[in-house]
């Protein structure tokens, strides 16, 4: 990774690298700014202590100085873990003192309250760091400090540390989001990140032209290999969202030349593109109709190779460009979506504006990606084929092995976990079940452990019918139960933003989210479409009752991880009650 740095900062020097927004400016800095900060910073770490081989926890939000820090760490022969901000002191005193972390890397005063109420649980550690403000405590340094601590290392000293690694040495720690249990290290090399990058750069055809925006968590290994390792393989540019209100706006401004997004973000997307256009005049109204089903046509045509319908080219100059325009896409070559499955309904919904986003499959276990998809080469519903370079197997029972060059090196100071998941022959075993078409693509039916066994002995896959379920326009999640039971149910949510035009179209005078779940009115609007849903499903796997929750699920009520996954085992502990009474 040094030396992709390295080569960066050199051959495109005076090119952007960084931009955030301060006091309502775009700020920029060069390759060659980055990489000098880089290292001074790697020096200034080394100045406060930090050794080859110890923990640096880095806890903020999405920052230029996040990725330096990171980067530093890492020059310093020192392994970097991102904490996700809405962690709690308690999750941040776990990730802490399992990678035995020496320095802690905080945003700013908030995160720093973290950090001193469990500092005396870390006896490890010597300093932190503020990326932003200060502090008084001993301990505690600001960003501003770094320049002159690093005045007490030499360039030659940080030269040997970097000489000294090798490329299977383990470069970074990826902590997985715990939805069943505690989170688990995930050691990842510089081969392993370096590797993907580069792959990602050819598959994708980035080059110095690259634009990228950070707004999901660095935490996270796809943002990580999206936003900070795939442009210092090309000489891109990142800039980061102000936060994801901004996001819009900040897409806007930057105009993106490749976008990647979890499902909630594109399902909130098109939650807003659906609200807004209900207040369309009529004839407005039957154009756009017009104009997606052109598109619709047009897109799938091109999935099977196929010339789109003539009128496909009029939709797009009409319609599809100002589209594109309004959220920042106008020069987008990709756009994708990770972390989860997302439902065919918004997959349709982005695909008939001319749209066709691009799911690929994946974990933090193979530095990201397993799967690349093109929207020139692409089914809707798939998840792309194996990178090139790596190899995907469907075993006897249906579950997804990965292997090739990408696959991590085990889990940090967890044996047993690791020989669960990587067998002698060096295939990870993703947990995942699925298939492989004829044309290699890949397309997921489950997740192993999260296979219901009804009652009856019949085997249900739940993320099928959760994303029917989600494509209900008033609601936001869904969860299936059924397991050892006779029949399947599911716990429902509301989506706010879509709730007032669902209550109006279910006749309910209702008020807000509480009010909203206990309506009668609402239930029977929601009614009619599960039934629908169920009309085209096997009768083993119809939803026979479902309950409105009064509260979405959220990351701080604990039944969603920080990338937006459900914790089955959170949700059916927390909703005993209703799940009992459906029963």
């Amino acid at each position: 990774m040094m030396e992709a740095m390295a080569d960066s900062s050199t051959k495109f020097a005076t090119l952007p690298a960084l931009r955030h927004k301060s006091n309502e400016r775009w700020q920029t800095r060069t390759w060659a700014d980055y990489g000098t900060q880089t290292r001074l910073v790697a020096r200034g770490f080394m100045a406060l202590g930090l050794g080859p081989q110890e923990g640096v926890v880095i806890l903020g939000d999405n920052c230029p100085e996040w990725f330096i820090a990171n980067l530093a760490a890492i020059h310093a022969g020192a392994i970097p873990a991102g904490i996700y901000a809405t962690n709690s002191p308690q999750q941040c005193h776990y990730i802490a003192d399992s990678c035995a972390a020496t320095i802690a890397v905080v945003a700013d005063g908030v995160q720093l309250s973290k950090l001193t109420a469990i500092a005396e649980r870390l006896p490890k550690l010597k300093a932190i760091v503020m990326m932003e403000g200060s502090d008084s405590a001993g301990h505690v340094y600001a960003w501003e400090d770094l320049p002159a601590l690093a005045e007490q290392v030499s360039e030659q000293a940080l030269d040997e540390r970097i000489e000294a690694q090798s490329t299977d040495d383990v470069c970074t720690l990826i902590y997985t989001s715990g939805t069943t249990g505690q989170p688990k290290g995930v050691m990842l090399s510089h081969r392993n990140l370096g590797w993907m990058a580069q792959t990602s750069v050819e598959v994708y055809g980035c080059n110095s032209d690259e634009r990228i925006i950070s707004y999901l968590p660095l935490s996270h290994i796809a943002e990580q290999i999206f936003s900070l390792y795939v442009p210092m393989h090309c000489g891109g540019c990142t800039a980061f969202a102000e936060n994801l209100d901004a996001l819009g706006d900040n897409l806007r401004d930057i105009r993106p030349t490749s976008f990647i997004a979890v499902p909630r973000v594109w399902e909130k997307i098109q939650a807003k593109m659906l609200s807004a256009g209900k207040n369309n005049p009529a004839l407005r109204k039957k154009f756009v109709a017009w104009a997606r089903n052109q598109g619709l046509a047009g897109g799938y045509a091109r999935q099977q190779g196929q010339t789109p319908p003539l009128l496909y080219k009029l939709a797009d100059k009409l319609v599809f460009a100002k589209v594109r325009q309004q959220l920042g896409f106008e020069r987008c070559r990709h756009l994708l979506s990770s972390a989860a499955p997302i439902s065919l309904d918004t997959l349709e919904f982005f695909l008939s504006l001319g749209l066709p986003i691009c799911e690929i499959y994946g974990m933090s276990e193979c530095a990201g990606a397993a799967t690349a998809a093109l929207a020139e080469r692409y089914h809707s519903g798939k998840l792309g084929r194996c990178v090139p370079g790596a190899e995907i197997h469907i075993a006897a029972d249906g579950e997804i092995l990965l292997r090739g060059p990408h696959i991590f090196a085990g889990y940090l100071d967890n044996e047993a976990a690791t020989r669960k998941t990587l067998d002698y022959d060096g295939w990870l075993h993703s947990g995942d079940i699925g298939t492989i078409d004829d044309e290699g693509f890949l397309q997921i039916t489950g997740r192993k452990k999260d296979i219901i066994i009804t009652a009856g002995g019949e085997n249900i896959a739940p993320q099928l019918l959760e994303g029917k379920l989600k494509a209900i326009a008033a609601v936001s999640q869904a969860v299936v139960i059924g397991d050892q039971r006779k029949y399947l149910c599911a716990l429902i949510t509301l989506d706010g933003e879509t709730l007032a035009d669902e209550l109006k179209a279910a006749g309910s005078g209702a008020n807000g989210l509480a009010e909203a779940a206990c309506c009668e009115h609402l239930q029977a609007h929601i009614q009619r479409q599960v039934d629908a849903i169920n009309h085209e499903l096997a009768q083993v796997q119809t939803i026979k009752k479902f309950t409105i929750l009064a509260e979405d699920f959220s990351i701080e009520g604990e039944e969603l991880t920080p990338t937006m996954k459900i914790k089955r085992n959170i949700v059916s502990l927390k909703y005993q009650r209703q799940i009992t009474a459906m029963y």
